[in-house]
């Protein structure tokens, strides 16, 4: 199994991707681990694309983040299953603050050692405008259209959690 799971920041896609990966046992891959580095520095990167590269050339992987330079066409092309988080915007920025309240001062676990958790006024830019522009939502909105059979848009954190209890059931 291949899963790709794209979307807003603060809408749950790493959470997301060790619940897949626990629930098929395949390995995971983070590409927040995979752009950054100790102290928030960003990986060269000829280093990261390779890590990108060999991660899915495996038979199964979860592979979270939407990094276009990082093979995204390759990897939804690849993905069994594509997952797409479209949140709103007061959804997500509660989720990032109350994340940033439950690893302040720490590295979350989908996040490369010594990034410690952090909110500053630049990501909440991020959060609430830069990261919804129009030619992100129609980047989305293309991803639907180009592989409708294996994509998964979710809207709201009900649709999340059935997400969730569908993967608990089926154990």
């Amino acid at each position: 199994m291949k899963i790709a799971i794209l979307g807003f920041s603060g809408s749950g896609k790493s959470t997301l991707a060790r619940r897949y990966a626990d629930y098929y046992q395949i390995p995971s891959l983070h590409l927040d681990t995979v752009q950054f580095i100790s102290g928030w520095q960003t990986r060269p990167d000829d280093e990261a694309k390779e890590i990108v590269k060999e991660a899915i050339a495996q038979d199964s992987w979860v592979i979270d983040g939407n990094y276009r330079r990082y093979y995204q066409a390759e990897r939804l092309a690849r993905a069994d299953q594509i997952v797409i988080l479209l949140f709103p915007r007061l959804v997500t920025l509660k989720r990032i603050v109350k994340r940033y309240w439950t690893y302040r001062g720490k590295s979350r676990p989908d996040m490369a050692e010594g990034c410690p958790e952090k909110l500053d006024w630049e990501f909440l830019w991020w959060i609430l405008h830069k990261g919804r522009t129009p030619k992100i939502r129609k980047h989305y909105l293309a991803i639907q259209q180009q592989y409708p059979n294996k994509t998964i848009v979710i809207r709201r954190p009900a649709e999340l959690d059935e997400l969730y209890y569908s993967l608990r059931a089926s154990l």
